[in-house]
C-alpha cells in the first residue's frame, strides 16, 4: 500500500515535471513535504487529496524555481515508469504494439504534456493519470469545479491538436468546417 502511494507520488511528479531527474527531486520533496506537513493535517480532505495537493504544489514550486517548463528526456532503456503505468486515461499505446511504438508514444504524449500551459496540464494530469474526480481536482488545487472542468476539457483540446488528433480548440472531436465555414 505505501509502494503503491509512492509510485501515484512519482506518477504525478513525473508528468507534471516532464523528465525523470526532476522528477525524482520532487518526488523526494513531496515525500519530505508530507512527513512535515503530517502535524497540520487536519483531516477536512481524504489524506490522498491533501498528498496529491502537497505533491503538485512541490512539483510546481520546483518547476518555478528552476524556470523552466517540463522537458522530455528520451531514456535508452525506455523501461516504462510509474506514470506509464497501464490503465489510466492517458495510457495510449494499443496493449500489443510493438515496444518501439509504446516508446514513441509516450514520447509523444511527454512533449505534448510539456507544451501544454502549466493550468492545463496539471488538471489533466490529475484527472487522466491519477483519475482524481472533478470534485477531488478542485479541492486539491482549491478551484471552482467548474473552472476545473473548463480547464480540463481545453487542456485535453490541446493535448489532441499537440498529437494531431484533428481536435479543433473550442470546438468538439471529429466535427468538420464545410467550405462555407459552417460545422456539420
Amino acid at each position: 500500500m505505501l509502494r503503491d502511494r509512492i509510485d501515484r507520488i512519482h506518477a504525478l511528479c513525473r508528468r507534471l515535471c516532464g523528465n525523470d531527474a526532476d522528477a525524482e527531486d520532487a518526488t523526494q520533496e513531496a515525500l519530505l513535504a508530507v512527513v512535515r506537513g503530517l502535524p497540520r493535517f487536519d483531516h477536512r480532505s481524504a489524506f490522498d487529496t491533501w498528498v496529491h495537493r502537497v505533491t503538485t504544489n512541490v512539483c510546481l514550486d520546483e518547476l518555478r524555481r528552476r524556470g523552466r517548463r517540463p522537458t522530455v528526456v528520451a531514456r535508452l532503456d525506455a523501461a516504462p515508469s510509474p506514470a506509464d503505468a497501464p490503465g489510466t486515461t492517458l495510457d495510449l499505446p494499443d496493449r500489443g504494439a510493438p515496444v518501439g511504438d509504446v516508446v514513441s508514444d509516450r514520447l509523444d504524449l511527454d512533449l505534448a504534456l510539456a507544451e501544454l500551459p502549466e493550468e492545463f496540464r496539471v488538471v489533466v494530469v490529475l484527472r487522466d493519470q491519477l483519475g482524481l474526480d472533478y470534485a477531488e481536482i478542485a479541492e486539491v488545487l482549491d478551484l471552482p469545479p467548474g473552472t476545473v472542468r473548463s480547464r480540463i476539457a481545453r487542456g485535453r483540446g490541446r493535448l489532441a491538436d499537440l498529437l494531431g488528433q484533428g481536435h479543433r480548440p473550442g470546438g468538439n472531436p471529429g466535427r468538420v468546417a464545410d467550405v462555407e465555414g459552417t460545422e456539420r
